[in-house]
């Protein structure tokens, strides 16, 4: 966010808005982006980050070595968690249905998406991301797809 963005700024992209943040691995890979570490320092200072087990693994899974692996469990460790409930996983199905049954293959969407976004639909968060998949989770499903920065402009 640059100094002259306000919170509240009708660009979802660059307002992370007021809501908890359930976050994708997409975002956590970019976190210390000089474009969003400040934003990503203070939500974490404030509490407002979560995370589900499957994006853990997944964050874990990526880790090239022990000691890799070691600090981000330790970083993840400090984030909330977001439960993966009964009522999470049947809500993720039900999106998947709704999306098979739109277009064939429109439900080709990574299972860790599914349940990141039902479990911020359950909690009542937002979506922390980098990544177009939640933006069309979200038309079906309730809860806000937040961009870590505007699409395109991170590596």
């Amino acid at each position: 966010m640059t100094s002259s963005d306000k919170p509240g700024d009708s660009d979802k992209n660059s307002d992370w808005g007021q809501l908890a943040l359930v976050i994708d691995t997409s975002a956590w890979m970019r976190a210390d982006h000089p474009q969003v570490i400040d934003r990503w320092s203070q939500a974490v200072r404030t509490g407002r980050l979560r995370v589900s087990s499957m994006v853990r693994l997944e964050i874990l899974y990526a880790a090239r070595d022990g000691k890799r692996f070691n600090a981000a469990a330790e970083e993840l460790s400090a984030l909330a968690a977001a439960p993966l409930t009964r009522s999470v996983l049947q809500a993720a199905e039900v999106c998947m249905r709704t999306l098979a049954h739109r277009s064939a293959g429109a439900h080709r969407i990574p299972l860790t998406d599914y349940l990141t976004a039902a479990a911020a639909q359950e909690t009542g968060a937002a979506v922390l991301h980098y990544d177009h998949d939640y933006d069309t989770l979200a038309e079906v499903m309730e809860f806000e797809s937040i961009w870590l920065a505007p699409a395109g402009s991170l590596p």
